[in-house]
């Protein structure tokens, strides 16, 4: 029987953490990658029988590198604080693990929970990020990218069926909160592309991503809960392009007499 590593990045995660470790409990090893949470969150972790390691967060590319360094098993699973394994993924995850011919990397669907309902369009489902289920060396993510980070793998891939739930957000505050975060971080990896800077430009791609998940996406069949989606991509790409426009321009502080 083949040996699995779960690996959890948490950041002030009380709240959500405990359901998260509760959901993988079935593996082997579990480790918490907490980057000095001020909550509860590494306490919860260790007295749930989680491994809690101390993480610095400079990225979530490094993050994720030395989380899975943290791991000591053959195949390593990553799941984030505001994800559940489901009972259909961890029995396809062992059947995986445990055959001879499984693919190196798996990416893994995710069904998301927003406003009351499951996310069926807007790009929200299936959700294949980057692969979740992997051997140890398959899978190198980018240092350079803080955030939608880039991987490279080595070996072959493949698609889990089952899918696992992801509840990203609490409330609405969160969701602009993380807007928000995410738009700042992102700034870094625009400039890096020589990402061209203009307000006009930056409205102009929030537009696009608005009809790109309203309309493209089929956004409109998930109700009131798919146009803020598009709605919330529409403000974070926007403010992510007029972030850099405040970077290049200097808009910190007025002139001085």
């Amino acid at each position: 029987m083949a040996d699995l590593s779960v690996y959890i990045i948490a950041y002030n995660e009380e709240e959500k953490i405990a359901d998260a470790v509760n959901s993988v409990l079935w593996a082997d090893e579990v480790i918490v990658a907490d980057s000095s949470s001020s909550d509860r969150t590494a306490e919860i972790a260790s007295a749930l029988g989680a491994r809690v390691v101390q993480l610095e967060f400079t990225g979530f590319g490094k993050l994720r590198n030395d989380a899975i360094a943290s791991c000591t098993h053959e195949w390593i699973f990553s799941l984030d604080a505001d994800e559940r394994c489901t009972a259909e993924a961890a029995e396809e995850i062992r059947r995986i693990i445990n055959t001879d011919d499984s693919a190196d990397a798996y990416f893994t669907p995710r069904k998301n929970w927003f406003m009351g309902r499951w996310i069926r369009h807007c790009g929200w489902y299936p959700d294949y990020r980057q692969p979740q289920l992997f051997r140890r060396g398959a899978l190198l993510f980018e240092t350079g990218d803080k955030v939608h980070e880039s991987y490279r793998v080595n070996g072959t891939t493949a698609h889990m069926q089952a899918a696992i739930w992801q509840f990203p957000f609490r409330n609405m505050a969160q969701a602009l909160d993380k807007a928000n975060r995410y738009s700042s971080l992102g700034v870094d990896r625009l400039e890096a592309k020589g990402a061209r800077a203009g307000m006009g430009h930056a409205l102009l791609r929030g537009l696009w991503s608005f009809f790109r998940i309203y309309i493209l996406k089929l956004g409109f069949l998930d109700g009131w809960a798919g146009f803020v989606i598009a709605f919330s991509n529409l403000e974070g790409v926007f403010y992510r392009y007029a972030k850099l426009c405040e970077r290049k321009y200097g808009w910190d502080r007025p002139p001085q007499s």
